[in-house]
């Protein structure tokens, strides 16, 4: 299923960003989110087995199915998935935010600015982790795990690659009121990068996920339905906001395709305790988002430098792939009018058609 093309546009992007940022590792994935085809699959750094001289254990393993990471602020879409399937909360659903703090226990929970009053689609779109907090309190913990644990976290994915790794989702009997939050954006929940982009291919295809393959499919089959289309599309329509002029996600924007996505940057565990200078940059998303294809994660493993949210490292991988790859398979834009209007008002950009 690996498609040659857009296999070398996410290494040649993912090989540049971590010698720009100068990072530890990296990873991307590209699936098609109808098939379940896994379109291309990346890590750096990379090895050539011809080289008998470089067969060492960190480049001699492929990190998007072996290594385990904190989905950070990625996962937010999931716990609003839960939000709305439990019939508690809409989109427009006001969330108090003020004063960007909320206190769990002896634990302070906080954003990066106080947004005051958002709705629940405002919660994605600033990516709060308050707003996030409040809705989890609100659900039955148990709701929120059968969401993470139905997308396919804390699973294998079964496709067949040796050393897999089915993540860490700890049962919810065992969640305090801070394990409840945390987990609500993405801490003390591991996964994969090809898990993470499985579970987005559940939001891209209308809230049914379909088995991964790494053998071409020629024939449809059959998925599993994990929320209802309606959410699939509300939680879209918020991750596409996100990916807007107000959101954190607006490096991922193509010209002349709508993209729905989500950032994530998270501190890296290092001693028992979470680092002050380590971190992911992450961006898992869609397109084109009125009519879902294609579905990418972008993992970037502890850039250095002032540089390190995932808007600002992973968010421009995903772009210029994703501009790539939606072309290479003649995919119809659904954004041309504001895509043209935008064009205009910012000069001429390199590579836009």
């Amino acid at each position: 299923s690996i498609d040659r093309r857009i296999q070398y546009l996410a290494y040649r992007e993912l090989k540049a960003a971590v010698a720009e940022y100068k990072a530890q590792a990296a990873s991307a994935v590209v699936l098609d989110a109808r098939s379940g085809e896994i379109l291309a699959m990346v890590n750096e750094p990379g090895f050539n087995p011809n080289n008998r001289n470089n067969l060492r254990s960190q480049v001699f393993r492929n990190r998007a199915v072996t290594d385990v990471f904190e989905p950070g602020s990625t996962l937010k879409a999931f716990t609003v998935a839960a939000a709305l399937e439990s019939g508690k909360f809409f989109p427009g659903t006001p969330i108090d935010t003020t004063p960007g703090t909320i206190q769990v226990g002896r634990n302070t929970i906080r954003d990066t600015h106080n947004y005051g009053l958002l709705t629940v689609a405002g919660v994605i779109e600033k990516s709060s982790n308050v707003g996030t907090t409040k809705i989890a309190f609100a659900l039955n913990k148990n709701s929120l795990w059968r969401m993470f644990t139905a997308v396919g976290f804390g699973s294998l994915t079964k496709v067949g690659l040796p050393g897999e790794s089915a993540g860490v989702v700890n049962p919810a009997s065992g969640w305090g009121p801070i394990e409840q939050a945390t987990a609500s954006f993405g801490y003390g929940i591991s996964v994969t990068a090809l898990q993470l982009a499985h579970a987005y291919s559940g939001l891209a295809n209308n809230g049914v996920v379909v088995p991964l393959t790494l053998l071409r499919r020629d024939q449809p089959v059959e998925g599993m339905r994990v929320m209802s289309g309606k959410t699939a599309r509300q939680v879209g329509a918020m991750l596409e906001m996100a990916v807007g002029a107000d959101g954190t996600g607006t490096a991922a924007q193509v010209y002349h395709y709508r993209v729905a996505g989500k950032t994530g940057t998270v501190r890296k565990l290092s001693g028992g305790s979470y680092s002050a200078d380590n971190y992911l940059a992450l961006f898992a998303g869609f397109a084109p988002a009125s009519d879902p294809r294609l579905v990418m994660i972008v993992m970037v493993d502890d850039p250095t430098g002032k540089a390190y949210y995932g808007g600002q490292i992973a968010a421009p991988v995903f772009g210029k792939v994703m501009s790539g790859a939606l072309r290479l398979l003649n995919i119809t834009p659904d954004d041309l009018e504001r895509s043209t209007q935008r064009m205009v008002q910012a000069g001429p950009v390199r590579g836009a058609l």
